[in-house]
Order: structure tokens, then sequence, then C-alpha cells
């Protein structure tokens, strides 16, 4: 299961409208083996595609070492679909070099609201996970 904060989600959803029609991507940050996604980095689509999302090579790099130097670790790795459902393709599939992390998919086909998912993906092995989106700001 993904636990997540509210505003992040939030994040991820005003990002992906923000750059539809094209593919929005980005990373959630965490402590290493936390499994606890705390801080939202958005990112550029290098492909500019509204089918395809690839992360800028040298921004995908800062950012990695910025992580490592935070003692952080990308716990969701997301992006969004433009016009299909929040479901990985073929490619996102293939592309998945995380196994630790939790993949987020956003579908903005719907003007008026969004589709939001969870996969681990492992060895081409998708699983669909729950998301469970708290407040972090209230104590439970």
């Amino acid at each position: 299961m993904l636990t997540i904060d509210s505003a992040i989600v939030d994040a991820i959803v005003a990002h992906a409208r923000r750059d539809h029609p094209d593919e929005a991507c980005g990373v959630v940050a965490g402590p290493v083996g936390s499994d606890l996604p705390t801080r939202h980095i958005a990112m550029d689509n290098a492909a500019r595609s509204m089918t395809f999302y690839e992360f800028d090579s040298m921004e995908q790099l800062r950012v990695w070492r910025e992580m490592d130097d935070n003692d952080e670790e990308p716990v969701v790795i997301y992006h969004s679909h433009t016009a299909t459902e929040a479901y990985p393709s073929r490619t996102d599939i293939s592309f998945a070099g995380e196994p630790g992390a939790h993949y987020v998919l956003v579908s903005t086909r719907e003007p008026d609201s969004e589709e939001i998912r969870s996969f681990r993906i492992v060895d081409g092995v998708v699983t669909e996970e729950e998301v469970n989106i708290v407040d972090a700001t209230v104590d439970a």
C-alpha cells in the first residue's frame, strides 16, 4: 500500500494538469528505507510527448545526487496519461528501473476529474496497490 500526503497528491495532480496535453513526470523522495514519500520534485518531460515521458538525463542526475546527499531515495515515480486510463503501458513497464518505488499514474483524460493509481513494477510484473491519501497536518 502507498500512503501519501494529500498535499503531495494535489501537487502531482496540479503538475499533470499544468503539463496537459503532454505527459507530466516527477519523483517524490523520502528517507532511505522509510517507504515514506515526503518531498515532491516535479521534473521536465524531455520527450515533450502526449504519449511518452522521459526524464531529462542531466536533471535526473542532479535530482538523484540531491536525494543521495539528503539520504533520500525515490519512493514514488509518477507520470500522467493524458488520453488513457492510469495503468502502465508496455513502455512504462519496460523502463521501470526502481524496483522499490511506487509507480503512480494520474489520468487527466477527463477535464473535471482525475484517476490516481499506484503500482509496483518488478522484473516486468505489474501489481496494483491501494493508495491511502492522508492529511499530514492532522495527527492520526
